[in-house]
This record gives structure tokens, sequence and C-alpha cells, in this order.
């Protein structure tokens, strides 16, 4: 029992614990980000929604961890700590990276006869079977700088910052050869609902790519498309936190 908290302990942040909330929500960062990112979708969902912020390797709290370079094994590590969360519903939301993460445990739920989530929020990220010849991964550092500038998901001030850089450059690589590897099992859908989120001006992800998670599911679909590029959560937040309180039919006090 001790080793199961510690292990949720390193991968979970809980910035506000809610132990009276009617469902929880698994949030799942971009390649690169971090569990903090959240912080403030958790402070504006408590007390009606637990938000559980996942943490993954080689940054912030388990910065001298080294960090997963597929998809695959990220899920599998991420799903069993969740696995035993069993005394309230869940749902997911992944943003980018994320979003794929989110898509790939709750498969595994599914796999092993568990509740699906109730739903699950794809954010700035295309349909698994949607991919691109990108190899960022494969690039010099000047190379994946130009990437997070490109994205405007990174201060700038960091990007130029050689100490910062040299701290956070092997986790955003490591996750970016994670993703840019990641290819889906055709054979397996989920059966819960999906609600995509993408930025009309997302140089990653087109309106087409978007809409195509309908396959991956039997569950309904719905895509929201609002203004912005890749990271359109930063400047429509309040619209964000909105839509996910209306999908998970909570009011907070917020």
């Amino acid at each position: 029992m001790a080793q199961a908290t510690a292990q949720f302990e390193k991968w979970v942040s809980v910035f506000h614990p809610a132990p009276h909330s009617t469902v929880r929500l698994v949030c799942l960062p971009y390649a690169g980000g971090s569990a903090s990112f959240f912080f403030p979708v958790s402070k504006a969902l408590t007390p009606a929604v637990e938000v559980l912020a996942v943490q993954y390797p080689g940054r912030q709290s388990r910065r001298l961890e080294p960090g997963i370079e597929n998809i695959p094994d990220f899920a599998d590590q991420i799903f069993a700590v969740l696995r035993h969360l069993d005394d309230k519903p869940l749902a997911f939301f992944g943003h980018s990276m994320g979003a794929v993460l989110a898509y790939e445990v709750a498969l595994r739920m599914r796999q092993a006869q568990l509740p699906s989530p109730v739903r699950l929020f794809a954010s700035g990220r295309r349909a698994p079977s949607r991919y691109r010849d990108e190899r960022v991964h494969q690039g010099t550092d000047d190379d994946v700088v130009a990437e997070l500038l490109t994205l405007s998901g990174t201060s700038k001030a960091m990007l130029t910052d050689p100490e910062i850089l040299a701290m956070i450059l092997p986790a955003i690589r490591s996750d970016y050869r994670a993703i840019e590897s990641y290819r889906h099992d055709p054979d397996q859908r989920l059966d819960c609902p999906v609600t995509v989120l993408t930025g009309d001006s997302d140089p990653r992800v087109s309106i087409e790519e978007a809409r195509a998670w309908e396959e991956h599911t039997t569950g309904p679909t719905d895509v929201e498309i609002l203004p912005g590029g890749h990271f359109f959560l930063a400047d429509q937040s309040a619209r964000v936190i909105d839509l996910v309180k209306r999908n998970l039919q909570v009011r907070t006090s917020s």
C-alpha cells in the first residue's frame, strides 16, 4: 500500500483535494509540459471536480529521472497508477501529446474491463490515426527551440536562457521522440464520449484531423473549434473551463 501511494504521489499532483467531488478529471500535459500547467484548471473546477494533474518524469519534482521515449510505456505506467481509483467516475483531459496518452490509458482501462472514462477531452491534437512526418526529436537544440517558438507554448525568456534550456531540453526531446514515433492500433476503439478541442489556426492540427477522432470511439464525438493556435487554451481558458463543466454536468463555486 505504501509503495502504491508513493507511486501515485510521484505521478500525480492534486493541487486542490476535493474528497466530496462527483468526478475526477485526470489532466495530461503536452510534450515538455508539467503538472503545474493545470493548476488554474484545478482551482477553477474545485470542489465539484477533483483534478489529478499527471507529472511526467524528467521535469520539476521528477527532473532527475530519465524521460520515457515511447507512448506505450508511458501509458502503461500512467494506467498502473490510476487503475485502482474506482470510488468515483474518471474523466480525462489531455493536451497535444497528453491527448494521445489519455486515449491510450483509456484503451487500457477498457482492455482491463474497468469502467471507461465518462468523457475524454482531446485538446490540441489530431486523431491517433492521423500522422505527419515530424522529426523534431532528431533535430539540433536550435531546431527544438524553433519548434517551441512556432507553437508559442513556452516563454521566450526561458528559451533564450542557456541554463534553463539545459534543464528542459532533455525532457522535451524525449517527449517529442515518444509522440513522433507513436502509431495507433487500428483494431482498438474507445466506447466513451469524446470532446475534441482545437484552435482554428493551429499549425499542427487541421479541422479534418480533429474531426477524425470520431473514428476512434463508438461513443458520441463533438468538436469544439476555438480561436487561436496550438496553445489556444491560454487565451480561451474561461471558455474551456465552462465547456468542461458543461460536459461533466457539474457546478462549481467559481
